[in-house]
């Protein structure tokens, strides 16, 4: 029971997320920003798998990934992701307005 109670929290470490933000929020949205986005379908996918054969382990998966020490270094990343996605975004606008203006010569 300890090992399998260890591996879930690992997979949810790892895989961590919020249900209600998973389920808000569409894997296909054009302007979003969030890398987590696949592995919050793929936990979302799981809880509710979980959850259907044992509401009570689906409870403790849902009670464990609301815990600081998964919400914590889950938004750390989001935020840094997005800083990163930002700055790819303004840096692909500057190469496609150097190609024009140096290259192609609009």
């Amino acid at each position: 029971m300890l090992q399998s109670r260890a591996l879930v929290i690992a997979l949810i470490l790892l895989l961590g997320t919020t249900f209600p933000e998973v389920h808000s929020k569409s894997i296909f949205e054009k302007d979003r920003r969030d890398w987590l986005v696949i592995p919050d379908a793929i936990i979302a996918y799981f809880y509710d798998i979980v959850n259907k054969v044992s509401p009570k382990v689906g409870q403790f998966l849902a009670d464990a990934v609301q815990t600081p020490v998964v919400v914590v270094p889950r938004n750390f990343i989001i935020r840094e992701t997005t800083k990163l996605s930002i700055l790819a975004e303004q840096l692909i606008e500057k190469i496609k307005t150097l190609w024009y203006t140096k290259v192609v010569g609009y």
